[in-house]
């Protein structure tokens, strides 16, 4: 499947057709020809990302009432591995951003919805995920950054790691410990940028993801009212691993748009390309190694979209099945890349060609929204449930 036919597949509905079709617009016309530049510069591109949102990419699993468009996760599956062609590194923030969007409008009052929702869904605000810590990457639960009760409110104090889009966006969706160790003891705050006490670290000079900033995020005693509190005290974990199950889907989408990407661009270098009299892509040996990445990016796209599919109707397999999505999908869009360079020998190194670009972009999909590793260990979990 090629870039072109994926706007075509009978597998889709009419209206996801139509959504691929006007999303893949948007990312030709309006992401991938500044990608490169983005990357180089690095530039946050609020623009791109407003424009995006007038399409209804802001809040793309919000219900309607606050301005979200109301899709399933099999759609958003499709429209991240679409936005990915234009630029993985944009596509993956829309992913995060939208994956705030979510756990406000699913664990949020009227109030928090009414609040938050409208402006998130236009991207006038833009959201970020705070888990991660210095201490504590893949072992979340074990957080210390605390929200302390204090009268009507509490005090937060701590610092978030490799946070996505920090310091230029709006809206953070904190997790903190509230009571005793472990997963019970969390709690999700929404904190706000201009809160006094809340400060960021400096843009971390990374491989990839240039086109969008990380930085800490710290709270040096942070004081938000009550009515800032996702859900109950102790439902911080279940709220952020919850958001997490989405958020796996939309990286492993966005593997899936990059891979396809560099595949699509493979294709054309080695038709275009002659050595020894003939045309490069003539060549069998070359020809098997297409096939092999055209087969393995199906099966991975074939494993998130039953993936969506679950988490859609909460299969109580959703979890399990993220999981294996996440690994496989992001495993498999890096290697499709990587060798993707390989066949543009020298011109894949060059930036200009935006291939390695890719390559950087993609290897962080393995490790952001939970670790491969762990990944296999959810997966792992779930197998061997009934013989512990």
């Amino acid at each position: 499947m090629t870039t072109t036919t994926l706007t075509r597949d009978r597998t889709l509905t009419g209206d996801q057709l139509a959504l691929a079709e006007v999303t893949l617009d948007f990312a030709q016309k309006h992401l991938a020809p500044h990608a490169v530049a983005w990357d180089r510069d690095k530039y946050f591109p609020v623009d791109a990302l407003r424009k995006a949102a007038a399409l209804g990419l802001g809040g793309i699993y919000v219900r309607e009432d606050h301005g979200g468009s109301g899709l399933t996760r099999s759609d958003g599956v499709l429209i991240f591995e679409v936005l990915a062609i234009g630029c993985p590194s944009i596509a993956g923030y829309l992913s995060i951003h939208n994956m705030v969007a979510w756990m406000i409008d699913r664990y949020g009052d009227d109030t928090q919805r009414t609040r938050w929702l409208p402006s998130l869904c236009t991207a006038g605000t833009l959201g970020s995920y705070c888990l991660t810590e210095p201490g504590t990457g893949s072992d979340a639960a074990a957080l210390t950054t605390r929200a302390e009760r204090d009268g009507d409110g509490y005090t937060l104090t701590g610092v978030k790691q490799f946070i996505s889009g920090a310091g230029a966006t709006d809206v953070y969706i904190v997790m903190a410990r509230t009571g005793g160790g472990g997963p019970g003891g969390i709690s999700a705050f929404v904190v706000e940028k201009d809160d006094p006490g809340l400060s960021f670290g400096p843009n971390e000079h990374k491989m990839g993801w240039n086109a969008q900033p990380t930085r800490q995020v710290v709270l040096d005693g942070v004081q938000v009212p009550a009515d800032r509190r996702l859900g109950a005290e102790g439902d911080g974990f279940r709220i952020a691993m919850n958001g997490l199950n989405g958020g796996r889907l939309g990286i492993a989408a966005c593997s899936l748009g990059g891979g396809q990407t560099a595949l699509d661009r493979s294709i054309a270098h080695l038709a275009d390309r002659e050595a020894f009299g003939t045309r490069l892509i003539d060549a069998q040996a070359l020809q098997f190694r297409l096939a092999d990445m055209a087969t393995e990016l199906a099966a991975a796209r074939a494993l998130v979209r039953q993936a969506a599919h679950a988490l859609d109707r909460d299969d109580p397999r959703a979890p399990q099945l993220c999981a294996m999505a996440k690994r496989f999908a992001t495993d498999t869009g890096y290697s499709v890349a990587d060798r993707a360079l390989q066949l543009h020998g020298g011109y894949g190194y060059l930036s200009e060609y935006g291939i390695e670009k890719i390559v950087r972009d993609l290897r962080v999909h393995r490790i952001l929204e939970g670790t491969n590793e762990i990944m296999r260990l959810i997966v792992a979990r779930g197998i061997t449930e009934a013989v512990r």
